[in-house]
């Protein structure tokens, strides 16, 4: 994507998304802004921008895109009908009825897996759900997400063995929050 393209999708999603306040995010950390990416995966032409971002950075080799419960899910779907990659939907905890799965789609049994999500901050998510799929059989080394607002070097994910390729970070955001305001 051109710079004035990712420069213009910055702006169009702080417009929609960024809220100002005091949010207790999942984390449990406290922050003055907050992102609600269901407001641009609510907006089916800011979507579409947003995946094909997405897309382009799933890298090759991947099997099947996870998207994890609940933001990533729709992400992750339009992702696939971009790629024509399936899509497994990752549940926060497996079902208590029916098939009782944590994941819901293919067999991720020895697949190359790389996850979908809309925001992260510190990771705990994404660090879940790559282990409860590698304890299926699945090897996950990358997340694609929309929006990183992690503090460089502070998240689990390296440890965990995963990377981060997204698509804006929080610093990004605030740089063309700034422009805009100034």
């Amino acid at each position: 994507m051109a710079d004035s393209e990712l420069t213009e999708l910055a702006r169009d999603l702080n417009a929609r998304c960024r809220l100002s306040g005091r949010f207790v995010l999942r984390s449990g950390q406290v922050s003055d802004t907050y992102f609600d990416k269901y407001l641009f995966e609510a907006d089916p032409r800011l979507l579409a921008r947003v995946a094909a971002r997405v897309a382009a950075l799933v890298p090759a080799g991947t099997q099947i895109l996870g998207g994890l419960e609940l933001g990533g899910i729709p992400l992750a779907t339009v992702v696939s009908q971009l790629t024509g990659l399936p899509a497994l939907f990752m549940r926060k905890q497996a079902k208590t009825y029916g098939t009782r799965k944590l994941a819901e789609g293919d067999d991720p049994a020895g697949m190359q897996i790389t996850l979908v999500e809309d925001v992260i901050t510190v990771g705990g998510t994404v660090v879940a759900a790559a282990e409860a799929l590698r304890a299926l059989g699945a090897t996950v080394t990358t997340v694609v997400c929309v929006i990183d607002r992690s503090v460089p070097g502070d998240t689990p994910l390296a440890a965990a063995g995963i990377r981060i390729l997204p698509v804006l970070t929080k610093s990004q955001l605030d740089a063309s929050d700034r422009a805009e305001s100034g």
